[in-house]
């Protein structure tokens, strides 16, 4: 099972090492690619490797209010106190799982709440997560929130990252 995680470490370096070593300056007649083509090719890179991907699970969608509901928030940080703080810490420091710092940046909202509300599947299916656990190396527990309770969560994340 490590060595899969690993192949995949390995396989997304590559890509991204092929990607970043394509010389720009050919010197046949074929024109530049526009802006369109470059974007499809770095989206396509970001799906694989998880950064925009919604993940897993029942959520598609997700609205977001700006800024972060304050009492939604404060509820979520409640919950983090209570099942989170144990492996996480606010920063980006690496604790028993990663900092939670600058994670709504990093995964959407959709990944996030099908993250905490169907870790198990994530683990199994989902690139994004499986290279989360090649890095921390223990697998998150099932924390058995409600969706209500998930997306409390994800509003302290968001008022963490100073979403506004």
């Amino acid at each position: 099972m490590k060595r899969y995680f690993l192949f995949i470490i390995a396989s997304i370096v590559s890509i991204l090492a092929l990607e970043c070593s394509s010389n720009p300056q050919k010197t046949n007649s074929t024109p530049a690619p526009d802006s369109s083509v470059n974007k499809a090719k770095t989206d396509t890179v970001l799906v694989f490797i998880g950064m925009n991907s919604k993940g897993i699970g029942r959520f598609k969608d997700v609205q977001l209010a700006h800024p972060p509901d304050e009492a939604m928030a404060a509820k979520g940080k409640a919950i983090f106190q209570s099942k989170c703080f144990a492996c996480h810490k606010l920063t980006t420091e690496m604790f028993v799982g990663p900092g939670w710092s600058g994670v709504t940046e990093r995964r959407t909202p959709e990944w996030i709440m099908n993250w905490i509300t169907n870790t198990k599947v994530m683990l199994s299916k989902d690139l994004a997560a499986q290279t989360e656990l090649v890095v921390c190396l223990i697998r998150m527990p099932n924390q058995d929130l409600t969706d209500e309770q998930a997306r409390n969560v994800l509003e302290f994340m968001r008022k963490n990252d100073g979403d506004k």
